[in-house]
């Protein structure tokens, strides 16, 4: 089960990194009046710093602990500030998935139930969704079923015609097998 939470994080981060730099390049032509309209000066230098930050993270091989820490300080700081801002969803996404990464869940829980919370219109919601049941669906890290099997329905309900609902299907269908039998049913299937 970690190694679907794995490899959702990693194609999760990149389409988080492609919003980011959409941001940055839509940032790059805001002039100072705008600036100040979507929160002011104060929230443009947050996103600097989250920018940087995540700038920093794209580009390391291994996740650096204090460069993570860093990070996940940077992107809830400007989420939190600028909730104006369409990019601060993105953010509370990105600070849940390094703090994923690091194996602080319990951080990691906050920041998605919070982009859940306070964004409901927030284009990539139910991916958050998704990301949080995982969470709760991995008997290693929150190990609570029901809550995860409330979030999986509730992405169906909520975004049916996504790919997070097909994920959600498949993954209510595997609530509470372990790893080994997963591998037989996978290999009884592919006979």
């Amino acid at each position: 089960m970690f190694t679907k939470i794995s490899a959702f994080f990693l194609l999760a981060f990149a389409l988080a990194s492609c919003t980011s730099k959409q941001a940055t390049d839509t940032n790059d032509a805001v002039t100072k009046n705008d600036s100040i309209k979507s929160g002011g000066l104060d929230c443009a230098s947050k996103f600097a710093e989250a920018q940087r930050m995540d700038d920093i993270l794209m580009k390391a091989n291994t996740i650096n602990p204090l460069d993570a820490e860093n990070a996940i300080k940077a992107f809830y700081d400007f989420a939190s500030n600028c909730k104006q801002d369409d990019r601060a969803p993105v953010f509370l996404v990105k600070a849940g998935q390094v703090a994923q990464s690091i194996r602080k869940f319990t951080q990691a829980q906050a920041y998605f139930q919070k982009c859940i919370d306070d964004f409901p219109n927030f284009k990539s919601r139910g991916a958050a969704m998704f990301l949080l049941a995982q969470l709760y669906d991995d008997p290693s890290i929150l190990n609570n079923e029901n809550e995860a099997s409330t979030l999986y329905h509730q992405i169906i309900r909520e975004y049916p015609q996504t790919s997070f609902a097909n994920d959600a299907k498949a993954a209510i269908q595997n609530l509470g097998k372990s790893d080994e039998e997963l591998v037989k049913e996978f290999l009884k299937k592919n006979k």
